[in-house]
């Protein structure tokens, strides 16, 4: 009877030896498959450093979907065609006037060295050389030389304090709005200005990384720099342009 007992609690020590090898191996494999697919499962970006006002939109899966679904739209040659024929005169010329009116305010001098980010093939660019800023790159997943150099504007390819002047209208296709005014913030001298052109009253187009509901979150993520100006803008879709300087560091006595 204990026998029965013992033998009804561990039912398995009944198993021909021929089944257990099979069912060890069997768990071990579904082990393994689970540990990988944990790996794998990309971690849900969590929010808790990001001001609720800017929101990330689902769907990516990995930092490289992300890219390739940012290179979808830069290398759609079609577009490209447009950028640099129908729409090029056209950019150009409103840019010119955004970057003249900068120059005016004396946000923006002739002798800036200036970086325009996500600048896809220089249109900007091109603006803050008529304009007379002559020492102006831009940057972007796919180079266009000369005006447009290879970077990632979450990890921008130069030293700190490159730039006296930065200006992007792409904040809504960062994926880490974080790491995106961090690295302007980090390229930018003390006392450079940083301009965004960003949508507030609508939805930003459908390759778009996140959603900003108001200016206020900006205000939280740069972090050693401070508001000059917020004003309406008609920017090729985008409404607002915010105006930030850094901060200069305080001398040591």
């Amino acid at each position: 009877m204990q026998n029965m007992h013992t033998v009804m609690k561990n039912p398995i020590l009944k198993l021909p030896h021929v089944l257990l090898k099979p069912l060890f191996l069997s768990l071990s494999l579904s082990l393994a498959v689970l540990l990988f697919l944990a790996v794998q499962i990309p971690h849900k970006r969590t929010s808790s450093k990001l001001p609720a006002g800017v929101q990330i939109r689902p769907g990516y899966s990995s930092y490289d979907s992300y890219i390739q679904r940012q290179l979808n739209k830069t290398l759609n040659p079609k577009l490209r065609q447009i950028w640099i024929t129908r729409d090029w005169d056209r950019k150009v010329l409103v840019f010119s006037h955004f970057f003249r009116n900068l120059k005016e305010r004396n946000l923006l001098f002739t002798e800036s060295k200036a970086l325009c980010i996500g600048a896809r093939v220089g249109q900007e660019v091109e603006a803050l050389r008529r304009v007379g800023v002559s020492d102006s790159v831009g940057i972007d997943l796919v180079p266009y030389p000369p005006l447009v150099l290879k970077g990632d504007f979450h990890s921008q390819p130069f030293d700190d304090g490159t730039f006296d002047f930065e200006f992007s209208n792409v904040f809504d296709h960062a994926l880490y709005p974080l790491k995106f005014v961090r690295e302007i913030e980090r390229t930018l001298r003390d006392g450079g200005v940083c301009v965004l052109h960003v949508a507030l009253s609508r939805r930003a187009d459908k390759y778009s990384a996140n959603d900003l509901y108001s200016v206020e979150p900006l205000l939280e993520l740069f972090r050693v720099s401070e508001l000059v100006e917020v004003r309406k803008v008609d920017g090729f879709g985008l409404d607002t342009e915010v105006v930030f300087r850094k901060k200069k560091k305080k001398k040591k006595n």
